[in-house]
This record gives C-alpha cells, structure tokens and sequence, in this order.
C-alpha cells in the first residue's frame, strides 16, 4: 500500500485514539495533535486531538440537551452547539456515540486487544499493518453513489450508525497472581434516537406557518450566538434553502459574504438566481468559478478530503467554494438538509408516478416499495453482469441492496407514505452522504461548517406535518414556502427546483476526454479485477443499458472515476504498481469528435456490408 499518500491529506479537526491494556506507542510516533491520557482499572485510553486550536468548543451536550457525561473527546462540526460525535468512558464501558443528523463521522476497529476509533478513515489507515477492500462495500457505492452504513470499504473497519452508541464493556477483574489479562468484549449497539412520524398531526396552515417561522429563527439564533464581529460565509445556490439561511443570517445582523457556483458555459447555472438574492438582502457575492481546468486541478484534493468514496458529480465544485470561502473567513452556512426535512423535489415525481403502493404496508414481500426508492439512485444497481468482472461479479450476486434500505423504510416508524420517504431521505442521503460529505470538505479547508436545517426541534416538528402541508398538488415543500415567502423575493420562493446542473457528461466528452484515458484506463481495470475493462467505453456508447444516456452518462462515468481516484489516493494502492498495466489500446487519445466520426464511418460501413 502507498502510505505517503496517507499522510498529504488535511486532517482538521479530527481525533484518532485507543483503548487497551497497553499503551500504543505508534500512536503518538505516527500522529502528532494534543493528547488526552486516562486510565481506568487495568485500561488505558489515549486519543490524539488534531487541529484543536481550531475548534473554540467541543460540545459536551447531544443534540437533543443531554449532557455527555464523562466525555473524553468529542466533535462539533460548527464549533458551537451540541456534540456530533463523541468517545466516553463510565462504568468500564467505552462508548463510542454519533448524532442522528450525522455531521461527522466516527469509525472504529479491533485489533488483538486493542479498540481503535477516529473521526478519518485515513488516520486509521496509518495505524493498521494491513487492510483490504470489503467487496460489499463497492457494491453499496456502485448502487448508491456513497458507502451505506455500517459498511465501510476497508474490511475490518466499521462506522458508528447516526443516532446510535457503540457499547465495549471493559473486564477488568484479574486474579492475584495476574496471570488472568483483562478482556474486551463483543461491542453492543445501542440507539440513542429514531425519527418517528408524530399520531398528532398539524393540519392548520396558519397555525404550522406561525411556528415554523419561529422555529427557523431560533434554529439560526443557536449557531450565531457566539459571533461578533467575524463575518461568516453562506453557500447560496439560489435555491430555497440556502436563501433562507441567508435571509436569517442577515436579519440576525451577522456580516454575511456570500458564495455562489458559476459553471460558465457548461450545463444549466443557478447563478443568476443567487444574483438576485444577494441583491435582495444587499450581501456581497463571491462567484467561484468551477471551470473543467479548476476540477481537474481539485480532484484529488477533493478525493483525500472526502475521505470516503462519494461519487456525486457536486462534490468537487463543494471544495473549490470552500477553498475559496476559506480565504475570508473561518465559519460556512449551508442550506443542507431542508430538503430531507420537507420533503423536496425528489419524492415529488415518485409519489406521483404512483409507484409507492399503500399495499406495502401491509405486504413486505411485495419488493417494488424498495426497488422504485433504489432506481431513484440512478447509479449501477441492476447492470451487475455489465459492470463487473466474472470474480467480482460472483461475489456481488450474492449480495441484496435492497436490504440497506430496510431500516429507513421501515413502516413501523412511519406509517404514513410522505414522513416514510423523509425518514429513508435523513437516514440515507442525508446522514450517510450530503452531511458528511460537507463536513469532511469543509474541515480539509480549515473551515467550520453550520447547518440551520440539522436542528432536532425543527427536524422533530416537521414530522407532525401533515401530507398536505409538504406536498400541495404539484408544489414541494409548500408550508416552507408559505413561511418564507415574505424573506424573499417571490421567484426564487415559488420557483420550480431543478437541482445543481453539474454539467459532467460535457466535461467528460471535452476538457476531461484525454484524462479518462488515465482516470479509466482499460489496462488497470483489467488488472484490478473489479470492473470490465472497457466499461467507461460502454458507459459512453450507450452499451451499458438504455438508461444511461445524457446526464446520466456522466453521472456513471464520474462515479467510477472518483472510485478509482480513491482507490489509489486514499485507499493506497501503488500507483507506480499499476503504471506499468496502462493500455494504449482505447479512444481516448484521440480527440472525442474525431473518434465519434471514426465510430459512425465504421458502424455505416459494417451495415453496408452483405450479410
């Protein structure tokens, strides 16, 4: 494994310790930060802080107000607030814990008789003597765009779920003669907090748009509280919920520069509408330019600090506004998280298509409640046979995606349809992939990063919505709009939601052509043994399957390229290893218009031909 890649990542903000009946001196000649030692019995426990001087306050509370009582280390993603993760020891128990939003997350593994956990994959990575890649855990990548929880890629190490504890009970008895060495027993699970569809149901529109607003304003109240004359950062897309976090900053009287995408000629921009809200609230804007030359100079920057494979399209345009943000400030608003809470635009069109039947419920064998929910991905899962090669491929038959969904879409929770698809949404996309995501990025910029929406009293209110108050007629998010629509001009409220048009599949067939040649090389594909060799090419010509085409090309095409940047960034393979398998044997050293016109002449050629 390559282990000076290990060590060019930023780890701001992060923690990284053990526990065990020995002290782990590679921890300290490996890691340098502040460092934490306590002793319980025959146990010692040390846990490394790394950029702490960063952090003004660790919180000592969970998200719902209760005091962590004996904490040893924890981390807010926001530097002010509750705890996102924490590590505390009581009653010879280690206890590893996370909040149910998900900000940070927080990893461990056994090792002989020594527990390790860190808020980095990477920082593990460095203490362990070797690892290897967990086949399931690619299978949930290429299925989901990001790693579902509990799995992790690396096989041995797992992450603590959002809203739950990680339980080690310490033995700490011995004999007189001390020949009985102290044990560590099997971890057990324990959940601290579910969401939970509320039987009492808000059906009063004047009386849910009176208390959102008052829970927005204290949700915005609790993370500026601390600010004086430091100006802050807020992410503006142009889109709601990014808008009302700005409009709140600014009539909270913070000094708020914001920042905005500018994609140029590529895709669909959202631009001219966070223009127009800036305007409105009379805040600066910074316009980032996310230009093919600007991505390819952040990609694997992006990769290191990610951490975790993430193959959405918007993560790297995330970093360069970060890097950007980071210049003139140390604490970022988003607006991450509102459309988990409302129910945003993408349950709209599944409700509608009709495809959640109300007989679900009642018939868990009846599967196509979890299928629709897993085609709304659009990623890889059922092209298996395409996509993988014949070793892989045997190994990932076995496995069933759909059972990664269970738990969120448990009616048992949420028997209603619309709260049903919030919890999947907060469980799934939010915890396991936007909140983290954000955080990790943010963190790798020296940067803290706020979200109003992950606020339990909010989050806990929306579901005592009722259906209609989320989702009226054609309109998302309606009681959201409704309390807002004086904070902001009317077409950025009323406007329909289209999402960040990150234009991948033009920057994979133009600026990025000649580097896939490189990123999805068929010679180390083939060597690797994972994925077909000419899958990229497949991907592009439409071989895959007939979904794939526009957008979702390069959709495919990125999430594959970020797996494989990771593979060798962050995982460690050898790059100087695999170099020696590049193929030359593939399209893309010519330029794409060239190989397109060559590929056409060819295919009429062949059907001119007589049978």
């Amino acid at each position: 494994m390559n282990r000076e890649s290990l060590k060019e990542g930023s780890v701001n903000n992060h923690i990284i310790g053990y526990c065990s009946d020995k002290q782990q001196e590679k921890l300290t000649r490996k890691i340098q930060g502040r460092k934490k030692t306590i002793k319980n019995g025959k146990f010692i426990c040390e846990v490394i802080d790394i950029g702490y001087k960063t952090v003004a306050r660790r919180g000592k509370k969970t998200a719902r107000g209760e005091n962590i009582d004996h904490v040893i280390v924890s981390i807010c993603a926001g530097r002010i607030g509750n705890a996102d993760i924490w590590v505390k020891w009581e009653h010879n128990k280690l206890i590893l814990g996370r909040e149910i939003f998900g900000r940070v997350p927080l990893f461990w593994t056994c090792t002989k008789d020594v527990i390790w956990f860190s808020s980095q994959l990477q920082l593990l990575l460095q203490i362990l003597d070797k690892w290897e890649i967990y086949l399931p855990s690619l299978y949930s990548y290429c299925c989901f765009s990001y790693i579902t929880n509990p799995l992790m890629p690396v096989e041995g190490v797992f992450s603590v779920i959002a809203g739950q504890e990680i339980v080690f009970s310490l033995d700490n008895h011995f004999n007189e003669a001390g020949n009985i060495p102290p044990k560590i027993n099997s971890p057990q699970v324990r959940t601290t907090y579910q969401w939970r569809e509320n039987p009492e149901k808000i059906t009063d529109e004047t009386v849910a748009i009176y208390q959102l607003q008052n829970l927005l304003k204290n949700a915005i109240e609790n993370q500026v509280q601390d600010l004086n004359h430091e100006p802050v950062g807020v992410f503006l897309s142009g889109g709601l919920d990014s808008s009302i976090v700005a409009a709140l900053l600014v009539e909270s009287g913070v000094k708020v520069r914001a920042y905005a995408l500018d994609f140029g000629e590529f895709g669909t921009s959202e631009y001219p509408y966070a223009q127009k809200v800036a305007e409105f609230l009379n805040i600066p804007l910074v316009k980032v330019d996310v230009s093919p030359k600007n991505i390819k100079k952040a990609i694997i920057p992006t990769v290191k600090a990610l951490d975790l494979p993430f193959g959405d399209g918007v993560t790297v345009p995330l970093y360069l506004i970060n890097q950007i943000a980071s210049q003139e400030t140390q604490i970022v608003f988003n607006g991450e998280g509102g459309d988990q809470l409302f129910a945003g635009w993408t349950n709209k069109p599944l409700i509608a298509a009709g495809v959640y039947q109300n007989q679900y419920s009642q018939h868990p064998e009846n599967a196509s409640f979890i299928q629709q929910y897993l085609h709304t991905f659009h990623r890889l899962w059922g092209y298996e046979s395409k996509v993988y090669q014949a070793e892989t491929y045997d190994q990932i038959r076995q496995l069933n995606a759909q059972e990664w969904l269970l738990d969120a879409l448990d009616s048992h929770f949420c028997p209603s349809l619309l709260h049903r698809l919030r919890r999947a949404n907060l469980m799934l996309k939010g915890s396991q992939n936007i909140h983290p995501r954000a955080t990790a990025i943010s963190f790798a910029n020296g940067l803290n990063v706020r979200s109003p929406f992950c606020d339990l009293a909010l989050a806990e209110w929306t579901f005592q919505l009722s259906g209609e108050l989320c989702l009226q007629g054609a309109c998302e998010k309606y009681i959201l709009k409704r309390a807002v629509e004086n904070w902001l001009p009317a077409e950025i409220v009323w406007r329909q939601k289209r999402g960040m048009g990150v234009p991948l599949t033009s920057w994979c067939l133009n600026d990025l052509w000649y580097d896939l040649g490189n990123w999805l090389n068929p010679g180390i594909l083939g060597e690797e043994n994972i994925f077909y060799p000419d899958i990229g090419i497949k991907v592009i010509t439409g071989k895959l399957g007939g979904n794939i085409h526009g957008r979702r090309i390069g959709e495919i095409l990125w999430l594959l390229i970020m797996w494989q940047l990771w593979y060798t960034h962050v995982f460690g393979v050898n790059p100087t290893a695999t170099s020696s398998k590049k193929s030359s044997n593939h399209p893309f050293l010519l330029p794409y218009w060239l190989w397109k016109g060559y590929r056409k002449f060819t295919e009429n050629l062949m059907e001119s031909l007589p049978v």
